[in-house]
Formats: C-alpha cells, sequence, structure tokens
C-alpha cells in the first residue's frame, strides 16, 4: 500500500485509482478496514522532527564568543568585589538568552500551524452512509465528500464534481479558485494545473464533488511542506555571522594580551600580584561591556521604527538583515499587484475601449483607445451582460470596496459600474428568470432575463472566447444593428489582450419571445457575439516606483509566483523587473524549466531571470537556495503555506500580515500590516539606516576599550604605576556606554542611503577607514590620558589626583568623539546639532556623573578618586578638543582621497 500511495493519481481514472486503493466509490470503506488502515498508516495530523528540549534551547543562547566575554568580565568584575557591576553584567547576559529563548521558540509554532490546518470535520463515507467526523480520522482509501464551505481533509483524487471550485492559492498562489474536472492529466502536469486533485487545507469555493483520499497527514503536500521547512538550514544573518567573528578575533586579542602583560612583568621581576591585577585590569579595559546590550537596544529601535512604517519585525536581527539585502523574491498577488481583478481592455462592434481605475472602487471611466470612436449599443450591451450574467456582489469592509463571490466576476460589475450601469437598476429591469452555471465541460454561463416593456426575453452569456465564439455566426454593432460576425479579427484582439497578460472572457446574447425558455441542449446557440472584456489583476500603483527604487539602490527584485507565465510575464514588464536589460522584454523561468536544471545549472541561470512562474514550494526553496550560493542575500516574500519552507529558508522571510496564513507568518522575520512590496523597500531603508548606526557605536565605543588596554600595557612596559584602576575601567565603560554611545541609536538616517548599492555580504563588519579611525583614537586616548596622568604625578599631585585627571581625560574625549562619530564623512556642524538631542541630553548627563565621581565623598571611597582644580580641568578639556579637532581633519582628508 505505501508504494500505491506514492502513485502519480492525477495520471490515473477516478474509478483506476479507487480499485487501486481496494475502495467501493459508492460506499466508501467499512469500519473493520479503517480500523486496519488506522493502524497501518496513523493519524491524518502532521508530525514535526522532535527538536531540541527548551532548557537546551535556552542553554545554546549562551553559546556565543561575545556571551563568553561578557562571563569573563561579569566573573572579573565580581572577582574584585564589584558586586553591583558583576550584577549588571550577568543580568545583560541573562536578558539576552531569555529574549533569544522566547523568539526561537515561536518558531516551532509553524509546524502547530500546518497541523491546525487539517484540524477540521470531514464527510465521508463509511460503509455506504455518509458520516461527519474529525479530520484526522480520515485514512487512505476514504471516499470524501466536499461542498461550498468545506475545508479538504486529505489529498484526494476527485471522482465525480459539479460547479466545483477549490481555493488553493495557499499552495500554489493562484489568485483565482480552481475549476476541477476528474479527467486524467499527463504524468507531468504542475500542481496548480491538476484539476482532478483536492489537496489537504485548501478551502471549496463553490460547488460539490467526492474524491478518494490518496495521502494523508505527512504524506499529503501540506505534510511534504512540513518537511521543507523541517529541513531548510537555521542560518545566521550577516549581522550575526559578523559579530560572532568580530567576537572571536576580540576574545583572542584580549586573552593575548592580557597573558603577554603578565609575562612581561614577572620576567621584569615586577611582583606576581601586581601583574595579575595589571592583566585583569587590561582584559577589563578591553572588554566591551556594554556591547551586547547596545546592538540589542538599536535593534529594537529599529523595530519600533519600522512598525510605524508598517512591518511588523519578528526577530531583532531582520532588521540589520534588511539593510544588507541584496535580491528581493516577492511574490505577486497581493504584494506586487492589488489582488484585485479589474478589467483594463474591452473590445465591442469592432472597437477598442480602455478602463480607467484600480480595483473594485468604482471609481474611473470607460474611454475609445486612442484614436478610436466613440461608445455604441455594442459595448451597452456587452457591459451588460458583464452585470446580468453575474452572481457576484461588491461590498464596503473595514473602508475598502471587496468582491464577494467569483473574482472575475467582481470585476465585470465594476467595468459596468463605471459606464454608468447600476447594477440593482439593471437587475430590476432585466430580472433573471433561469441560470445555467458555468461547468468547466462547457466553459461558459448563461441567464435567462425579462426585457423591460415587454419586449420579450433575453439570454445572456459569457465563457471562454473559443466556445462563445462557436456559438455566434453575428455580432451587434454599434448602432445596434446585428452584422456579420468576424471572427479572425476578434481572435486577433483577443491575442492582443493576452499578450498583455489580460485574462480574456467572450459575451454574447440571444433575443427570444415572450415564453422562450434557456434550454438546456441549446443553450449555446443563434447567439449575436457581443464583446470581449480583458482583466488582470493590475500591479500596485506604489510598487513600480518601489521597485525602480530598489534598483537604483542595487537591489535586484525576482517575482516568483504561482500564477501562469504569460500573467506574471505581463506584470513583470509593467513593473520595470527586468531594469531596462531585456530590450523592452522580461525574461521568464516556468517551475517546468526549472524541474529540468540541475542545482550548478539552476545556480548559473538564475541570476538574470526576473520572473519565475508556475513554481512550486520545492521550487521557491531551490530558487532562495540558488541565490544564496551565489552570495546574495536573499529576502523572500510569500503569504500561503507554500511560501513557508522558502521564507524559512531564506536570509529574511517576509509574510503578508493581512492574507498571510498563520504558517506563513510564524516562518516569517518579519510580517507586512499592509501586505505591500512598497513597505519592504521602505523597511530595507530603515534597515540600512539600523545597520549605520550599529557601525558608528561599534567605532565609537572600540577606541575606549583600545585605549585602556594600551594604558594598562605601557605602564606595564615601562614599570610605571597603572594610570586606572580596574573598578576605574568599569565606571567609564558602563557610564559612557550607557550615557554616551546609545543615543547614537537614535541618529537619524544620513541623506542618500538609497543611493549606494547593498553591502557586500562578505565584506567585514568594520572597513579599513573605519579601523584607521579607531587606531588614531585609540592613539590620542594612550597619550593624553598617560600623558596626562605622568605630568600631574611629576608636578607633585597624588596618586588618586593623577588618576582621576586620567579617568576624565577619557570621559572628555569620549564626549567629543561622540560628535564625530554621529557621521563617517560629515562635521557635526553640517549634521545640525539639534537633529539628535540625544546626543547633547547624554553628554550632559554625563558631565553631572563625572562631577559626582570626581567630588562626591562617596565615590571618593568606592573609586579612589579625588577632587580636581580649574587648571587641571582646563588641560582635560584641552585634550578632548584636541582630539575632536585632529578626527575632523583626518575625516576630510579621508573624503577628499575617496
Amino acid at each position: 500500500m505505501e508504494t500505491i500511495l506514492n502513485k502519480q493519481w492525477h495520471h490515473l481514472e477516478g474509478a483506476e485509482a479507487a480499485r487501486l486503493l481496494d475502495t467501493d466509490p459508492a460506499g466508501g470503506l467499512d469500519e473493520f478496514e479503517v480500523d486496519r488502515r488506522r493502524k497501518r498508516f496513523g493519524e491524518n495530523s502532521i508530525s514535526g522532527r522532535k527538536g531540541a528540549s527548551a532548557l537546551a534551547r535556552f542553554l545554546l543562547q549562551f553559546h556565543q564568543p561575545l556571551v563568553y566575554i561578557l562571563i569573563a568580565a561579569g566573573a572579573v568584575t565580581a572577582f574584585l568585589g564589584e558586586w553591583i557591576d558583576s550584577g549588571v553584567i550577568f543580568g545583560v547576559v541573562l536578558v539576552n538568552a531569555l529574549v533569544g529563548h522566547f523568539q526561537e521558540s515561536k518558531a516551532v509554532r509553524a509546524l502547530n500551524s500546518l497541523s491546525a490546518n487539517l484540524s477540521a470535520e470531514a464527510r465521508v463515507l463509511r460503509a455506504g452512509k455518509a458520516v461527519r467526523l474529525p479530520a484526522p480520522e480520515v485514512v487512505p482509501g476514504d471516499v470524501v465528500l466536499l461542498r461550498s464551505g468545506d475545508k479538504v481533509p486529505a489529498d484526494l483524487r476527485l471522482l465525480s464534481e459539479k460547479e466545483l471550485r477549490i481555493d488553493e492559492s495557499m499552495l500554489t498562489g493562484e489568485s483565482l479558485p480552481a475549476a476541477k474536472d476528474g479527467s486524467p492529466l499527463p504524468p507531468d502536469t504542475v500542481l496548480a494545473e491538476r484539476r482532478n486533485m483536492a489537496y489537504a487545507g485548501t478551502l471549496v469555493s463553490s460547488g460539490q464533488g467526492a474524491g478518494v483520499a490518496v495521502a494523508t497527514g505527512n504524506h499529503t503536500e501540506i505534510g511534504r511542506i512540513s518537511g521543507l521547512i523541517d529541513s531548510a538550514d537555521e542560518l545566521q544573518t550577516p549581522l550575526t555571522r559578523k559579530i560572532a567573528r568580530f567576537s572571536r578575533v576580540l576574545l583572542l586579542a584580549i586573552l593575548g594580551l592580557a597573558a603577554a602583560s603578565f609575562v612581561l612583568g614577572v620576567l621584569r621581576d615586577e611582583p606576581v600580584t601586581a601583574m595579575f591585577m595589571a592583566a585583569v585590569a587590561l582584559a577589563v579595559g578591553a572588554i566591551p561591556e556594554g556591547l551586547p546590550a547596545a546592538v540589542t537596544i538599536i535593534l529594537a529601535l529599529g523595530v519600533s521604527r519600522m512598525a510605524g512604517r508598517k512591518a511588523i519585525i519578528r526577530k531583532l536581527p531582520a532588521v540589520e538583515t534588511l539593510g544588507g539585502t541584496t535580491v528581493i523574491c516577492s511574490d505577486k498577488t497581493g504584494t506586487l499587484t492589488e489582488n484585485q481583478m479589474t478589467v483594463q481592455e474591452i473590445y465591442a462592434g469592432g472597437r477598442a475601449y480602455a478602463v480607467s481605475g484600480l480595483g473594485y472602487a468604482p471609481r474611473g471611466e470607460v474611454t475609445p483607445a486612442e484614436g478610436g470612436d466613440g461608445p455604441g449599443e455594442a459595448l451597452a450591451e456587452c457591459l451588460r451582460a458583464g452585470l446580468l450574467c453575474n452572481d457576484a456582489g461588491i461590498g464596503v469592509r473595514d473602508g475598502r470596496h471587496r468582491v464577494e463571490g467569483d473574482p472575475t466576476e467582481g470585476a465585470l460589475l465594476v467595468s459596468a459600474g463605471k459606464y454608468g450601469l447600476d447594477r440593482d437598476r439593471e437587475r430590476d429591469a432585466f430580472p433573471r428568470l433561469d441560470e445555467l452555471p458555468f461547468e468547466s465541460g462547457r466553459q461558459y454561463m448563461a441567464t435567462l432575463h425579462d426585457a423591460p416593456g415587454n419586449e420579450g426575453r433575453v439570454v445572456y452569456l459569457k465563457g471562454a472566447v473559443e466556445k462563445v465564439l462557436d456559438c455566434c455566426k453575428e455580432t451587434l454593432l454599434p448602432s445596434g444593428e446585428v452584422g456579420e460576425l468576424d471572427a479572425g479579427a476578434v481572435i486577433r484582439a483577443q491575442r492582443a489582450m493576452a499578450e498583455k497578460g489580460l485574462r480574456v472572457l467572450a459575451f454574447a446574447r440571444r433575443e427570444l419571445p415572450g415564453d422562450g425558455r434557456l434550454e438546456r441542449s441549446a443553450a449555446c446557440a443563434g447567439m449575436a457575439f457581443l464583446g470581449l472584456q480583458g482583466m488582470i489583476d493590475p500591479p500596485r500603483e506604489e510598487a513600480e516606483a518601489a521597485i525602480a527604487a530598489c534598483l537604483h539602490a542595487g537591489i535586484k527584485v525576482k517575482m516568483i509566483t504561482g500564477d501562469h507565465a504569460l500573467t506574471a510575464q505581463a506584470i513583470g514588464l509593467r513593473l520595470g523587473l527586468s531594469g531596462g536589460d531585456c530590450d523592452g522584454k522580461c525574461p521568464v523561468m516556468t517551475g517546468h524549466e526549472i524541474a529540468e536544471l540541475d542545482d550548478a545549472e539552476l545556480i548559473e541561470r538564475v541570476p538574470g531571470i526576473p520572473v519565475f512562474a508556475r513554481v512550486s514550494p520545492e521550487q521557491k526553496l531551490r530558487l532562495v537556495m540558488a541565490l544564496q550560493k551565489n552570495g546574495e542575500v536573499c529576502a523572500m516574500t510569500g503569504d500561503g503555506v507554500n511560501d513557508a519552507p522558502a521564507l524559512k529558508q531564506a536570509d529574511i522571510g517576509v509574510a503578508m500580515g493581512e492574507a498571510g496564513t498563520e504558517v506563513a507568518k510564524d516562518a516569517a522575520d518579519m510580517v507586512l500590516t499592509d501586505d505591500n512590496f512598497a513597505t519592504i523597500e521602505a523597511a530595507v531603508e530603515e534597515g540600512r539606516g539600523v545597520f549605520a548606526n550599529l557601525v558608528k557605536f561599534i567605532a565609537w565605543t572600540l577606541p575606549t576599550n583600545a585605549g585602556e588596554g594600551l594604558v594598562i600595557l605601557t605602564a606595564v612596559l615601562f614599570g610605571a604605576a597603572l594610570p586606572i584602576l580596574p573598578v576605574q575601567i568599569l565606571w567609564i565603560n558602563m557610564t559612557t556606554a550607557g550615557c554616551l554611545g546609545i543615543t547614537l541609536a537614535f541618529e537619524p538616517m544620513e541623506p542618500g542611503s538609497m543611493d549606494r548599492p547593498p553591502r557586500r555580504p562578505d565584506s567585514p563588519l568594520l572597513g579599513r577607514p573605519i579601523l584607521r579611525r579607531i587606531a588614531v583614537v585609540s592613539l590620542l586616548l594612550l597619550a593624553c590620558a598617560f600623558g596626562m596622568f605622568q605630568w600631574e604625578l611629576a608636578a607633585g599631585a597624588s596618586m588618586e589626583v593623577a588618576r582621576t585627571v586620567a579617568v576624565n581625560v577619557f570621559v572628555t574625549i569620549e564626549a567629543f568623539y561622540l560628535l564625530n562619530a554621529r557621521s563617517f564623512t560629515r562635521s557635526p556642524l553640517a549634521l545640525g546639532l539639534g537633529t539628535n538631542k540625544w546626543v547633547l541630553g547624554g553628554c550632559g548627563l554625563m558631565f553631572v556623573l563625572q562631577l559626582l565621581y570626581t567630588y562626591a565623598p562617596v565615590m571618593h571611597q568606592l573609586f579612589a578618586s579625588a577632587p580636581l582644580g580649574l587648571v587641571q580641568w582646563a588641560r582635560v578639556l584641552g585634550c578632548g578638543l584636541a582630539a575632536y579637532a585632529i578626527v575632523e581633519f583626518d575625516k576630510k582628508r579621508a573624503s577628499q582621497d575617496g
């Protein structure tokens, strides 16, 4: 039986599928056989692989080099008896671990959400009777009955169907419900075109049907997606990779310098205890205690700003990842398009017309195409046919016009309204007497109406162009008269619309006497052709500008959709996805073509293709992985269950907040509350600003740590007293990080952030110019602090006063350097001192704390500080101003060289 369950069921006749599953299509399975199959195949639910325990996930949060540094800092400060500082450091470590554990625990909800897609009720034939039972009790071979509103409980090979339409957008990305037909299909038919199958978790939109369960639980399509989510790599973001690499280098450098200072001192016959304390001081000075907290705060502020721009971040590192994104893979429906079918072109009476306005809102008009004649009777009748041969409605919910029924029929109501035909008034004037619903075999719908003024009756017909043309030999002319039909002209008009990606419907009518009826056997006969209406789910107006901004910023945009290739190509061309590099064309690769390529070929081909159509979940995952193999930082958008594996695999997964499934949201790093591609572009811009502020903070804080380490190392090398004690180093690091450095998180975005290409994924966290500036400031701190310390001792000052001067030199230079660090290329005066008031406030608070440090008796006891005079303060201030001027000179020279 297991071998049978892996068959290509869409390729078989329905009766053959039932025979292979040993099932009676008319009566289903008996209870004995159901019990046997349940024991053999298990419950119809999805089970993922067993992950790490909650405790293990929590402990793994500490397995990071930067956390090792913090733990070491906490241990050293505890050893020194500084319990408050030690508690703060360990508190930061614990909070970071708890936040990371909480975010990671959210990810396991994705599989639970998948299982929830199957947890509905099902109507099943058991021993000849229709029974309702929980979906998990369905077994392979069960005959399942479907009707409008049902959730499909398992993968089914349809045995019968009547007007059956199923919304499969969660699996295929199709914007319209799929019409079902039980006829066998070729073996290589892609999932989105398997009309004779119904898949678990999809929703029956209309009609009725019955099918035999061919797969349950993990064997269903949704179960396979569960496996893909489970197997997708847990990728580190570019930020976490760079921070980890930076932390490892820093950890080794700190340990090496501390050990070297200890060994050098001992070799010079210095006391072992004194050298140990010097090594401890050097390690404490070099450790950036405030870095993890600052990273978290900067990212959290980025989250808050993005929320204001309708992008909700679920995982903090995703904020920075957006700034480094090099390619965005976007779904089509609802993200790049309105997800509202809209008639845009009409052909009636041999004339072409354009329809303005987007979506279901009744704004717009019908006007003759360029150079065409005005409206005529054929246009009015074509629109009237679309309005009356129609079961949909348009309502307003949450201030937005929404379709009630089939989106295609909703578009026809709107186009008629734009011409001035009122739905209620027309239906009162032409009351419906009978109807012939759409069937996939017929490919048309017909309705019978009373004509106004006792003028008999009229049949209106809408359907596929070829089918409607077969019913017509005449056509309605603009004058209202009937003339000979030019089928060739109609086909040419239809092809012209189709080449633009429009879905085309044809319309016709037949007049009947007052007692005429809608005969099923001859409904499509003697018709007069009225015209064509071409519709599409149009691109969002703001999406084109957002894509242009991304391309300008060096970010490639690729559309990956389950929709038809022609439609996808038309949308891609209108959105400018090819960037003007393809001679007015937009290359498309289909899922069938992807399936024929091996991984190496796909990796080679994928960079040059902007549009991918008819793509399956596995292929979306392959595309993301191929882009990553090309060195891209990949953002992937999606809303359906079929998008979840790719969302998880991408460097940043972006789910839709309005139309997205819970599975997609749980697998994503970011959720768009407005389902709009333009919001992604705004979030990328914010992400670049967040990364810039993060680099500014690191470039500001590292000179302090390096300078402190160099001061201690210099003292050891020259056999001098330590200019600053370990406890004083902790005071400098913790207070300046909290009062000064963190204000850079509020730095507004510098102009031109979207005018440059994205950062290379393999580029270092800090470039050479920034490293040079860190070295310059570190040496300035060494020279000023060590020099002023020796100056004070030479002038006869006490050791406490000399060390207090050295501490204030460090803090003052850091405060002035904070102004320099607001931009790597522009001066603080050019930026405007008032553009970041937090910087001025932080400097003011730091000044007050240093006054307390210098003059409060309790601080003298805790930190061995001492009061200073005005002359000493003047020298300290002079060091700060000199450092500020040197950095600004270096900044100007670097910008000129660049």
